[in-house]
């Protein structure tokens, strides 16, 4: 059923009918990807309702899952090779979900499941940005490596650049990145002549990992999904 815009973002309690009149003025709300103009509506059950690239809820019927991969297993749905899949991690949930993003075989912690494409696709491109937190146990000289770290670093014909890192414990570093390339961390990593032993991803975006044990799977609480969506 449509609804006039002021009136949805005020039920979604983003702002009041007021305040919406002036995003909508703005510019700062969206219809199915266009932009709305004063007087419109929409329905919230087939339309895709964004204000400043958020959607205003949740789509109905989406499951959002929360894993904590284990090293050995791959991030895809099915494996030609025959190896352990995370599919296989997350079988007994009801609904058919696939990573966002990927974690290597040897690295584990935290991995996002869904089956909401349009979420997928916000957190993976590169312009939307979402910051990934590792904890990495390294061998080598991690004085010298630090440096080389926090700098950009020339591999494969690609710049690869963390957003912080910092010494955490003996053999032990925190990184933060944001561009995603393929296993990146590791790359840095023996760009300043360190060896990965372990590296696990404790975070993304507003999401942490916390006490979720190796191999289980929970949903995501929305608040959760809030701040991803931010």
């Amino acid at each position: 059923m449509e609804e006039r815009l002021q009136k949805l973002l005020s039920a979604a309690g983003i702002c009041s009918r007021r305040q919406a009149e002036e995003y909508i003025q703005a510019g700062r709300v969206t219809v199915n990807g266009k932009t709305a103009r004063l007087g419109g509506k929409a329905d919230p059950g087939r339309d895709r309702v964004e204000v400043d690239g958020v959607p205003l809820a949740a789509p109905a019927g989406h499951t959002y899952l929360m894993l904590n991969k284990p090293r050995g297993y791959v991030t895809t749905l099915s494996d030609e090779k025959g190896r352990k899949t995370v599919a296989q991690l997350v079988a007994d949930c009801p609904a058919r979900v696939w990573p966002v993003g990927r974690l290597d075989m040897d690295s584990e912690g935290l991995l996002l499941l869904t089956d909401d494409g349009a979420l997928t696709q916000r957190l993976t491109h590169p312009s939307h940005e979402v910051e990934k937190e590792y904890r990495v146990w390294v061998s080598g000289d991690v004085e010298r490596a630090l440096p080389i770290l926090s700098a950009p670093v020339a591999d494969g014909g690609e710049t690869l650049t963390a957003d912080w890192v910092e010494r955490t414990g003996e053999g032990t570093l925190t990184v933060v990145i944001h561009q995603g390339k393929n296993r990146q961390v590791r790359r840095m990593c023996a760009a300043a002549g360190l060896k990965v032993e372990r590296l696990r991803r404790v975070r993304e975006g507003g999401l942490l990992l916390g006490g979720l044990r190796p191999g289980c799977w929970r949903p995501l609480t929305m608040e959760e999904l809030q701040a991803l969506r931010k």
